[in-house]
């Protein structure tokens, strides 16, 4: 159950899967994909609500085929050019987008955590998102309303970010929730992140517990949402979004930047430290 990353990655994750990495604004996966990136997995459907940096170095690297997204963007700052690059030049690879609304999407999560085709939502009214994405019109049998269904989001793997679990495998994370509970639930193998185990989870103001049973994998990862943050361990890199723009922003300094701070390291300490050596912009 409490295995090294790299093993979790390696048993889990195959090429070709639908993955999803969630945690909204906290608690993102970055370790976990930096370990997707460097086991050079591919042909990967990633599913995310708010794709930002970690997915821009996933397509980047060629890690992906198809992205289903709700919004995406360098948080504060602006464009993915990993992403825009591969949408628009078919660099490094081509990538197919399937995009929703919030709401919408958060319905799909919903749905495959309940075992449900669908999800249903008032929604996807008076815009032309509907033409170009996989939405449809229902009418309820109760009263006659017109609806927006959604098809469910079941993830071959998902993978969350959280605080801490015990020996046990019971994951517990708390602070600004997204879909990771849905995420779990929704996907055939799971894996969770965390900051640290603990002999006993202790009570904690909203916070909520995905149990053992839920969980296939929990590889301790410290630091292992950087450079978003951990509600109660460390704060948010505002810096490094900023750097990333620059540092995205051409293919050559990618790709080098790549190099040096996820494929030439073996784990999160090897990428915090060589980030401490370097600085972020190196």
């Amino acid at each position: 159950m409490i295995v090294p990353l790299a093993d979790a990655i390696r048993d889990l994750v195959r090429d070709g899967d639908t993955v999803a990495l969630e945690g909204f604004t906290h608690l993102i996966p970055h370790a976990a994909g930096h370990e997707v990136i460097r086991q050079r997995r591919h042909d990967l459907e990633l599913v995310r609500m708010t794709p930002d940096v970690v997915y821009d170095q996933l397509i980047g690297m060629g890690c992906a085929r198809k992205l289903v997204f709700s919004w995406g963007g360098n948080p504060g700052v602006g464009s993915l050019h990993r992403l825009r690059d591969a949408v628009e030049n078919g660099v490094p690879l081509p990538l197919e987008l399937e995009e929703h609304s919030h709401a919408g999407l958060a319905a799909a999560y919903a749905a495959g955590a309940a075992n449900l085709p669908f999800g249903l939502l008032r929604g996807y009214a008076g815009g032309d998102l509907p033409a170009h994405t996989r939405v449809e019109r229902v009418t309820c049998p109760f009263t006659g309303e017109d609806l927006a269904a959604v098809p469910a989001v079941r993830p071959d793997v998902g993978i969350v970010h959280a605080q801490r679990a015990d020996r046990r495998g019971n994951v517990q994370l708390w602070g600004i929730l997204g879909v990771q509970k849905e995420t779990v639930l929704a996907s055939a193998r799971a894996i969770a992140t965390v900051e640290e185990v603990v002999d006993e989870l202790v009570p904690h103001p909203g916070a909520i517990v995905l149990p053992h049973w839920t969980i296939d994998a929990v590889s301790v990862a410290p630091g292992g949402a950087h450079p978003s943050y951990a509600h109660g361990y460390y704060d948010r890199d505002n810096e490094f979004y900023v750097a990333w723009d620059a540092i995205s922003r051409d293919r050559d300094t990618f790709e080098k930047w790549m190099k040096r701070h996820v494929l030439d390291t073996a784990d999160v300490v090897g990428y915090r430290r060589s980030l401490d050596e370097t600085g972020v912009a190196a």
